[in-house]
């Protein structure tokens, strides 16, 4: 795979780090000669999940193993195999993808992963920006789900203009859970009902169900998930 100069007069090889750093979110996925027969088969055996949620892990351990000299490379390892996932789950047509991208005890990790996470999110997200045509022609809607207000300001800025641009889209759905936790989800919530009862929307203790609580959710427009995968295996 080559690069050539606009005067033809240079040719540069790409390296996998360089591949890597140009990927994009709706690049080409090269598909196995099998792949068709295999979305045919569990389509008709079935059922095909609705929702189906990716823990992403494991991608500092796969920078280790396979020599990296940074674990930041293996986040970016990771984005692009993320980016192959979302392509296999609309070729079997599953609705719904919610993704575990960040933790909130996360930020307990060096400064420097941190802040490239941060700028490689920031980078993806701009990128998807960047990408609205093909995003426009997909119909996905974008949603975050966990703390935003931890987030850099540029990266939050990013994620609410892509949450903003597809909240109308209606071909799927992907829910990228950054940064979180269920604790800190449901904290949040139980603190919404506090401010409700506090203001006097809600009036009678009786009306603090699990119904309501769930509506408080980050993950109250969705369905439940169908399937859990961890990705590193764990």
């Amino acid at each position: 795979e080559i690069l050539a100069s606009a005067n033809q007069s240079k040719i540069v090889e790409l390296t996998d780090e360089d591949r890597a750093a140009a990927a994009g979110w709706w690049d080409s996925v090269e598909r196995a000669w099998w792949h068709p027969l295999a979305v045919r088969a569990l389509s008709v055996m079935g059922p095909v999940p609705r929702h189906v949620a990716f823990v992403m892990d494991g991608n500092r351990r796969f920078a280790r193993t396979s020599g990296m000299d940074s674990v930041l490379k293996g986040h970016q390892s990771g984005f692009q195999q993320l980016t192959k996932i979302l392509e296999w789950c609309a070729d079997l047509r599953v609705r719904e993808v919610t993704v575990y991208a960040f933790s909130i005890e996360n930020f307990k990790r060096s400064e420097e992963e941190v802040g490239g996470l941060m700028r490689l999110a920031e980078e993806k997200f701009g990128q998807l920006l960047r990408e609205r045509e093909k995003l426009a022609e997909k119909r996905v809607r974008f949603r975050f789900h966990g703390d935003l207000s931890l987030l850099p300001k540029r990266l939050r800025r990013a994620v609410a203009t892509v949450q903003l641009m597809t909240e109308e889209y209606e071909r799927g759905t992907i829910n990228v859970c950054m940064p979180y936790t269920s604790t800190d989800e449901m904290a949040r919530a139980m603190e919404a009902v506090r401010r409700g009862r506090e203001t006097g929307l809600i009036q009678r203790e009786e009306q603090i169900t699990e119904w309501l609580l769930s509506q408080c959710l980050d993950s109250a427009p969705s369905s439940d998930p169908d399937l859990l995968i961890r990705t590193s295996g764990e």
